[in-house]
């Protein structure tokens, strides 16, 4: 039987009514019941969905609530309201995104309240024109397991608002007759009810069908009662970690998708060495354990898709703060499998400490994602920054610039255990940006495409398979390896993925060169589309090794680069590791096989260059890669860690001046904006050096974070 009739025949079993709803022995009179068509009906139609935009979001703010706010309709929260729905139309921000009441159905007693809260919220900020979206995560709930833990989220989750169960009244919580306590994973170790240590969370199970039918009504109630224009669904992963899921329903799945049985936690050769830490958990080695991956990402993406199929024409997304790293198995975190349902897509870029300036190692991610919501559709993307203070509010605004997304700012400080006395909300410390932004740059990131010079392979199949080469760094390592090496060299680049490798049509539609890295799980499919690639003078940069497993992860007896290297390709060329000795993009750059459009020539060339097309004229975005964060000099983030007050520069030499190729990139008329100088704009001196060269001179004095080259508008 083929792996789709599998999953086909476990939905219908798993939602024939009078199942045990979450544990493995019949269920008694009195829970809900579940009916079997709807739940498969919603899963098994949605396997190719066009995504919804219904509006583009570009301007983006936290809508905060507070507990009192369960208060509605008191005279006191609908005049606050008021004042904070005319407060975002002044930041000029177009779309709200509610914080809070995060943890959605420990409110199951209070939804009339909120859902009435919310509809007043969505109705007066449409009244200026400004979306609203909900912002929820619906397969947990908190439960405290002790006095420590109970402390622990009372200090570090301020932000959720926290109105959970005591013990003994969690034991009847309920909503729609599903009792949460049957809904939970189960946890293999001792059968006990999964819980996320780190966010104090008790974990639903994604393959259970009951827990799917409470949620489904849920959407179905809230989409009745609130005029909600989009959806964040948090949280779709799997925070119990490799402990779960031990339910009936996740052991039958792995039966009937992959023929496979869960073994006890103390069998080594499946669970690997669980004396570290979980994150390190698994043997690879056993095919058994990566398909156990597999079926759990499985059942997320199946709960995506009845998500996606409630919502209707309203868009969704949901939470990724990394996509690309192996230590994601643990948590069942994979959004390329989720990005095929998506409508728009969000990186949680970073929080309030000083180490936000390090903005680097986040280029990958931001732009992996970015690519992904292209891919999808050309679907909106945003970077969501987390600020306590203007400094850190207007970093996360330069980001999203230099990246080309949305930008959503969300100050963060209910997760201190106190708030800073000056603390802003997040109107106060955005509105100076927005505005600036509207009256000086108002430039649609939607409608932009980023000048691309190379593509950059991210294969999944190797995160998947906990694929590591001998020098001890996995491939998503290697790749931001190269990310971090074109922003550099102010090279663009964007990503190819699993599926675009497989596409020779794909790969054939541009010129650029691909960059394969450490590529040790390929396909057959892969390889045949690459080999085309490069029998058609296709280019490709190579560090082996490559090829070494399939895309189950199984090792094959020659590795696929022995082939590739045996074929002679002409424009194949093998580099060496980025160390800290070899960096493979200089040479290439020396030996021509690389020749990009700018080129520095003098001045600090920590300022990195971005270039971007808007309605066929460039724009340069620069950042500073040389920040100095200044820490709050007494308050510390709840890891211990500073946080940010105030940003400074390295940089002394801020007179740029940089070599263009004309012959590739055209319409060299611009000036220098940047918020730092307010309504002030400096005219970008452009000298023809020779036939297809130009020379710019750009002065970024008194700018320390972000400035654009644009037209004057």
């Amino acid at each position: 039987m083929s792996k789709e009739n599998n999953r086909r025949e476990f939905i219908k079993m798993a939602t024939i009514s009078g199942l045990s709803l979450g544990m493995s022995t019949p269920f008694s009179e009195g829970h809900a019941q579940v009916k079997k068509p709807e739940i498969e009906k919603l899963i098994l139609s949605a396997d190719e969905v066009s995504p919804n935009i219904a509006f583009v979001p570009g301007r983006i703010g936290s809508w905060w609530n507070t507990i009192e706010d369960l208060q509605w309709s008191q005279k006191k929260i609908v005049d606050r309201i008021k004042r904070k729905a005319a407060a975002f139309a002044e930041a000029e921000i177009d779309t709200a995104i509610n914080h809070g009441f995060h943890v959605r159905f420990d409110f199951s007693n209070y939804f009339g309240q909120l859902h009435g809260y919310m509809a007043n919220v969505s109705e007066e900020l449409h009244q200026y024109g400004i979306r609203f979206m909900d912002h929820y995560t619906c397969n947990h709930v908190e439960r405290p397991r002790n006095d420590a833990e109970f402390k622990k989220l009372q200090k570090g989750q301020r932000h959720h608002i926290l109105l959970f169960h005591d013990p003994i009244a969690a034991k009847h919580a309920q909503y729609e007759g599903h009792l949460f306590h049957d809904l939970c994973e189960v946890d293999i170790r001792d059968g006990s009810r999964g819980y996320g240590a780190q966010y104090q969370f008790e974990a639903f199970c994604h393959n259970n069908p009951a827990f799917l039918d409470m949620h489904v009504k849920y959407l179905k109630r809230l989409l009745s009662e609130v005029p909600i224009d989009g959806f964040q669904v948090d949280d779709m992963c799997d925070y119990a970690g490799l402990t779960t899921c031990g339910c009936t329903y996740c052991r039958e799945r792995f039966k009937r998708d992959y023929g496979q049985v869960i073994p006890p936690f103390e069998n080594k050769s499946f669970w690997g060495d669980t004396s570290q830490p979980m994150l390190q958990w698994g043997n690879y080695e056993n095919p058994a354990f990566r398909d156990f991956l597999r079926m759990k990402t499985d059942g997320i993406v199946d709960h995506i898709k009845i998500v996606k199929n409630v919502l209707g024409d309203k868009p969704m997304m949901t939470c990724c703060s990394s996509s690309g790293p192996l230590r994601l198995n643990a948590i069942s975190l994979d959004l390329e499998k989720m990005a095929p349902f998506m409508d728009f897509f969000m990186l949680e870029n970073a929080g309030t400490s000083v180490r936000g300036v390090d903005w680097l190692k986040k280029d990958a991610e931001a732009l992996h994602q970015k690519d992904m919501a292209k891919q999808r559709g050309n679907v909106p993307a945003m970077a969501l920054s987390s600020t306590i203070y203007k400094k850190g509010a207007y970093l996360g605004w330069s980001l999203s610039r230099f990246w080309g997304v949305a930008n959503w700012c969300s100050t963060l400080q209910r997760r201190l255990e106190e708030d800073p006395v000056d603390a802003l909300e997040v109107e106060d410390v955005i509105t100076d940006i927005y505005q600036w932004e509207v009256a000086h740059s108002n430039i649609n990131y939607y409608e932009g495409d980023d000048l691309v010079e190379a593509r950059l392979v991210s294969n999944r199949y190797c995160r998947e398979n906990g694929w590591v080469g001998e020098d001890g760094k996995e491939h998503w390592e290697r790749v931001a390896a190269w990310s971090a090496l074109f922003v550099k060299h102010n090279i663009g680049y964007r990503f190819v993925r699993a599926q675009e490798l497989s596409d020779l049509k794909m790969l054939l539609k541009e010129t650029t060169p691909l960059v394969l890295d450490g590529v040790g799980c390929v396909s057959d499919s892969q390889f045949k589309s690459l080999s085309g690639f490069l029998s058609k003078g296709g280019k490709a940069w190579m560090v082996l090794p490559f090829g070494t497993h399939d895309e189950k992860g199984f090792k094959r007896n020659k590795p696929l680069s022995d082939q590739l290297l045996n074929q002679k390709f002409k424009h194949l060329h093998m580099v060496t590791s980025i160390s800290d000795t070899s960096n493979p993009l200089e040479k290439l750059i020396s030996a021509q096989k690389l020749q990009p459009v700018l080129r520095q020539i003098s001045g600090d060339k920590r300022w990195a260059a971005r270039i971007r097309m808007q309605s066929g004229k460039p724009v340069l975005h620069f950042m500073n890669r040389a920040l100095i964060a200044i820490p709050h000099p007494t308050i510390k983030d709840n890891g211990g860690v500073a946080i940010l007050k105030d940003i400074d520069s390295a940089i002394k030499d801020n007179l740029l001046v940089y070599e263009i190729d004309t012959e590739r990139l055209q319409g060299l008329e611009f000036s220098v904006f940047s918020p730092e100088l307010g309504a002030e704009s400096r005219t970008v001196s452009v000298q023809q050096e020779k036939k297809g060269k130009s020379i710019i001179t750009v002065n970024l004095d008194n700018i320390k974070i972000y400035a654009v080259l644009q037209g004057l508008t």
